[in-house]
């Protein structure tokens, strides 16, 4: 194992792990549910909600499946961080370690609002969010909902009346509000399908 390749991926872990997280906590101290400020225009927004469930705002089956999903994602990234532990031992190219370490650092992102944000932060709606607040946190262990933020509504349009099912309805691409992490896992997923995807073919 090249100690440098270590290196390269713990600081990547640690460089996007630091970010998500000093940017979550900072919109939790600042801003309420629902709060959003424009940054470029009107097709990048910091709009703050907070996601019960998967990646990109989708829910996953209320508390019982929230539990269910919580666990699941600490046995994936502990079968991830194995994994990436096994490729660096093997000498593996720099890239396919690097896609892997994003989508591990992405689902520890997330891994952390869901299992310690319940009992640190007081809850966010109608109201920013106190850390280590007296009054205890919102939620229980393994219950904490993950922070998104990063908004981009590119196109907000309506549909034409002639337009087949949707017509007169409101379309907005791209709607999904997501986080750092997210962003991570995606691209990692991405690099590894366009260019490391042979590699996995083999094997």
């Amino acid at each position: 194992m090249k100690k440098s390749k270590l290196w390269l991926v713990l600081g990547v872990v640690v460089v996007i792990l630091l970010i998500d997280q000093a940017v979550k906590i900072w919109i939790k101290t600042h801003m309420a549910l629902g709060d959003s400020v424009p940054v470029f225009g009107n097709w990048f927004y910091i709009f703050f909600t907070e996601n019960p469930g998967m990646a990109f705002g989708m829910k996953f089956g209320g508390t019982i499946g929230k539990v269910v999903l919580s666990v699941f994602r600490i046995v994936l990234v502990a079968f991830i961080g194995v994994y990436i532990f096994k490729l660096l031992k093997k000498n593996v190219s720099t890239g396919i370690v690097i896609g892997i370490a994003l989508i591990f650092t992405g689902a520890v992102g997330n891994i952390i609002d869901s299992l310690f944000y319940g009992l640190i932060f007081s809850d966010s709606a109608g109201q920013v969010a106190s850390l280590l607040s007296s009054g205890g946190g919102y939620a229980p262990f393994l219950q904490g909902k993950v922070v998104d933020m990063l908004y981009f509504p590119i196109i907000e349009t309506t549909f034409p009346q002639w337009f087949p099912l949707y017509g007169g309805e409101e379309f907005v691409f791209f709607r999904p509000i997501f986080n750092i992490a997210d962003s991570a896992i995606t691209v990692g997923v991405l690099y590894l399908i366009l260019f490391k995807s042979k590699y996995f073919l083999k094997k």
